[in-house]
């Protein structure tokens, strides 16, 4: 053999070249071996041996689970809504009066001369329900702010927790408790604003208007309605308030301000939109109460814009014609209320979502 030839195996090796060696481990730099083949990228990360893409059985299961939640909840609201605008069809189609503009009684016996219509519920409705929240949002504001930055530390839960109770109470109580309670009691209130305001047509009165001695108007509605959403916007408010960043808080009071200043400046407009979405849960809850209006508003079959006066919502109006659900083609004259009071409802629950998203 040759001084210049080599080895078979060594003349291999060399012939390959550094790229093409077979070792089984190479010892990095750094210490630690990295196997054949492993991206020099990913060195020194753990290795598991599912891999990453790999799920385990618990999280196929509550992934199944939370899809399953979500789908759920969307095919039943799907459903309801279906379920409301099939009944509401033939009715509709009877129907001699246009459904959103006529404003008379209505009149559901006769199947082949129906007449009804939703203008009077709808701004019975809406000026209830509009009552309810002026009264309620600054008060829940109030609320939110005190528990959230005044309100020395052991009393912030037992406090919370007497607001959070009025969620809890039924709402025929409220009912019962603006009927016995807080209508008689407004009465010489009323009496004495409509001596004054009374040809103002939010203070007017009528001749078939419910006494002020009941005090059962839109006005006493409005007022219990308040009370009754007042937990949901503070509890909401409450909940944003005290979420704002410490920093920001301490560097408002590091610049010299007061404990006004800071809620003012500072705590506030962190928790504006949260406030906000809390009014519009509130006032979604708002549109569709159904036995406390029923026990402290009188009906009325027109809408004349006063608070002194009675007034029909979507809900009580469904609830007052209980004794036509035998009649499938009358009931669903109601069920084409209650049709407009889902969409409305809906409406207003998107509109909070989409401020608590901003």
């Amino acid at each position: 053999m040759a001084d210049n030839e080599l080895p078979a195996s060594e003349h291999d090796d060399r012939g390959a070249g550094p790229a093409t060696r077979d070792h089984s481990v190479v010892q990095e730099s750094t210490g630690a071996p990295v196997q054949k083949g492993q991206d020099p990228a990913t060195e020194g990360t753990p290795q598991t041996g599912g891999g990453a893409g790999v799920k385990r059985p618990g999280d196929r299961v509550f992934e199944f689970l939370s899809t399953f939640s979500a789908a759920l909840i969307t095919v039943l609201v799907a459903a309801v809504g279906l379920f409301l605008l099939i009944q509401a069809f033939d009715p509709l189609r009877r129907n001699q009066e246009n459904f959103f503009t006529y404003g008379g009684q209505w009149s559901t016996a006769n199947l082949d001369d129906m007449r009804f219509g939703i203008p009077n519920l709808f701004f019975s409705t809406l000026t209830i329900s509009l009552i309810a929240l002026v009264i309620a949002m600054p008060i829940a504001l109030g609320i939110a702010l005190f528990l959230s930055n005044y309100c020395p530390k052991q009393l912030v839960r037992p406090l919370a927790t007497l607001v959070d109770m009025l969620a809890a109470v039924p709402s025929i109580v409220f009912g019962l408790w603006g009927a016995q309670v807080l209508g008689p009691l407004l009465g010489k209130f009323y009496t004495w604003v409509n001596s004054w305001g009374g040809d103002f047509f939010l203070f007017a009165t009528y001749q078939n208007s419910p006494p002020f001695a009941t005090g059962r108007n839109v006005l006493t509605g409005g007022i219990v309605l308040a009370i009754m959403i007042l937990p949901i916007i503070a509890a909401t408010a409450r909940e944003v308030f005290v979420q704002t960043p410490p920093g920001q808080i301490e560097s408002a009071l590091a610049l010299g301000a007061t404990r006004w200043e800071v809620v003012r400046m500072t705590v506030v407009p962190f928790g504006w939109s949260g406030f906000i979405a809390g009014s519009m849960l509130g006032l979604g809850r708002a549109l569709g109460e159904t036995m406390a209006l029923y026990m402290v508003v009188a009906p009325a079959n027109e809408y004349r814009g006063s608070f002194f006066d009675g007034g029909t919502t979507f809900a009580t109006a469904i609830a007052n014609a209980s004794a036509e659900f035998n009649n499938p083609t009358s009931a669903g004259a109601y069920i084409a209320a209650g049709l407009v009071l889902f969409v409305l409802t809906f409406i207003v629950n998107s509109i909070a979502r989409a401020i608590v998203n901003k």
